[in-house]
């Protein structure tokens, strides 16, 4: 059966997506290209005469929700075509126009009038095109050609398989994220860096520019009144010192709003203050710290899948509803399993206040089994150097390459997110590869959050984490492992429990995944509290500093959510969930 979410059946395909996607960085130009565009698939990559039909983008092809239903394959070339005319008075004299795609699953071209304008290769980071010099006036033709190796190369794919099935999910392709074009002046802004140094009160504003202009004009505000100003040039960094600054937390996630002008540019932002790290409490055990203070990250596992839309939420308000839920159900984190979402999803996480552990993509050639699957039975502890690499699919040195560049990009992508607290390299072993030296390497990108660098298992002794995955076994807390960092590191259960319980009627198919099964939701709900209440709770005071559920609904053939697939069925009373929650909080310091 296909199964629809709410905010699916509700989609007006007039009107897909249609909100600012870049909350961080906003000007008042903005041209959503979201909607019907023509679409082709062929076997080689010459564009074809005639196209196959419609799609609706930004949905993939094998989602239900663009309207195709097919499998783009390797090999074969997805064609995208429409026609672009842009609104009287969007385009200026001496300013730019530019064409963004939130990101194109793996490797896109993108010609206007013919005329190449860009691409690249990388399924989940954006792509910015210039297309000023090829715009005629009156209708232009775009048009989008997508390549996509999937799991038969070493490319970021997450947890895609062309043969899907257990923890591995459909398949999808091309664009899948918002479309969008904007007009700048030839002085403008790129990018800002928001860094708030809580200890010293002040926040640190760095903006980017490729074409020089007169000095950026920075302001920060607080409830709409400004608390501090200052100019400087590109690329400079300059202090701002606040007065009196207002935490941001989960329980008050306080945002101050950030205006620049640049020129003739006008762009508008916010930043949070904040800080992570690492730290002894008053007993001496290592916690995770939230502006100095031990706090417990009590979290879920979010995939960010959807049955009508696959890789692409099929609203902003579908986003909302997912985050909002975990919070009335007592949870103070996400772990982003796997995937980059949507700017919009991390603005929703920082406005509402929930923390987020940012996993890095995976790719790789195939996954040795030993190195995957021994692991959730057996204390099996790899290295991942050398001729090691080739167990882990990392023989290939391009593909290491490729996978280093794109997590300093998701850095930096991603850097301005209040709510991001840990960075996460490397799951389960999963294309993993000097894992150690990569953990050093995201932190030297931004010494200002947490980095677990192995989260499950081939632990290599690095990053700040010592975290663990246990499905089938009794968690305990293990002594410290002076051969994997000592008691240095804060220990993590970075997942667990993936209880399973079918819903009939609100089932991706037949086949069922999980790490126990329950009949009836008294059953689980019976389990749940008493996994917690006999392994979880207590150990917390013995160290362990953060927890994550898996998860927060079910994927396709994996039955063990919290929530149904199509997200209309919560398995256990919110009540329940709640006060599991309640008991993994740290008592306050003092």
């Amino acid at each position: 059966m296909t199964l629809t979410t709410q905010w699916g059946e509700a989609l007006d395909p007039e009107q897909v997506l249609p909100e600012y996607p870049r909350p961080q960085l906003v000007r008042d130009s903005h041209l959503n290209l979201n909607g019907r565009w023509a679409y082709a698939i062929t076997d080689d990559a010459r564009e074809p005469a005639r196209y196959d039909g419609e799609i609706l983008v930004p949905f993939s092809p094998e989602a239900p929700l663009s309207g195709v239903g097919r499998q783009l394959l390797p090999g074969q070339t997805l064609w995208y075509r429409r026609a672009l005319r842009l609104p009287d008075g969007f385009r200026r004299p001496g300013h730019r126009v530019l064409l963004h795609f939130g990101a194109v699953d793996q490797t896109c071209s993108v010609l206007l009038n013919g005329v190449p304008v860009g691409g690249r290769t990388g399924g989940y980071l954006p792509l910015t095109c210039d297309v000023t010099d090829a715009l005629r006036d009156g209708e232009n033709v775009l048009v989008v050609a997508v390549r996509d190796d999937s799991d038969t190369g070493y490319h970021a794919r997450g947890k895609q398989k062309l043969r899907r099935g257990g923890i591995w999910y459909t398949a999808q392709s091309g664009i899948w994220q918002t479309v969008w074009a904007e007009c700048v002046p030839e002085a403008h802004v790129e990018r800002l860096t928001l860094t708030p140094h809580l200890a010293q009160g002040c926040v640190e504003v760095t903006v980017h520019a490729d074409v020089a202009a007169a000095d950026a004009e920075i302001r920060i505000l607080a409830d709409g009144v400004v608390v501090a100003e200052a100019s400087a040039a590109a690329g400079v960094a300059v202090r701002l010192p606040l007065p009196e600054v207002r935490p941001w937390t989960p329980e008050d996630p306080f945002l101050y709003d950030v205006t620049v002008a640049y020129g003739d540019d006008r762009v508008r932002g916010y930043v949070g203050m904040r800080s992570f790290g690492v730290g002894p409490d008053a007993d001496g055990v290592l916690r995770l710290l939230l502006n100095g203070q031990p706090y417990f990250h009590a979290g879920v596992l979010d995939q960010g899948y959807w049955p009508d839309g696959l890789y692409t939420p099929p609203s902003d308000e579908a986003m909302v509803a997912d985050i909002a839920a975990m919070k009335r159900l007592g949870f103070t984190m996400l772990r982003k399993h796997i995937k980059i979402e949507p700017l919009r999803w991390y603005h929703h996480c920082d406005r509402l206040g929930m923390l987020v552990w940012q996993d890095m993509v995976n790719g790789g050639a195939a996954y040795h089994p030993l190195v995957v699957t021994a692991p959730v039975l057996t204390p099996l502890r790899l290295p991942d150097r050398g001729r090691w690499r080739r167990w882990f699919g990392r023989g290939d040195a391009a593909g290491r390459d490729e996978f280093r560049a794109e997590v300093r990009e998701t850095v930096e992508h991603l850097r301005n997110v209040v709510s991001i607290a840990v960075w996460v390299p490397f799951n389960e072993g999963w294309g993993q590869f000097d894992a150690a030296e990569v953990a050093r390497e995201v932190a030297a990108l931004d010494p200002t959050r947490t980095v677990d660098h192995a989260s499950g298992w081939h632990d290599q002794g690095g990053g700040d984490l010592r975290s663990l995955h246990v499905y089938f076994r009794r968690f305990r807390v293990p002594r410290p492992d002076a051969a994997a960092g000592g008691d240095r590191r804060a220990l993590v259960l970075s997942e667990y429990g993936g209880y399973t319980l079918r819903v009939d009627g609100h089932t991706f198919g037949p086949a069922e995944f999980g790490y126990r099964r329950y009949r009836t939701g008294a059953e689980l709900a019976e389990a749940f509290t008493r996994l917690h209440d006999e392994q979880i709770v207590p150990a917390v005071p013995a160290g362990l500093a953060a927890t994550v559920y898996t998860q927060l609904s079910d994927v396709e053939d994996e039955l063990n959510g919290l929530f149904s697939y199509d997200r209309r069925v919560l398995k256990l009373p919110e009540e329940v969930v709640r006060q599991v929650n309640v008991r993994l909080r740290l008592p306050p310091r003092g």
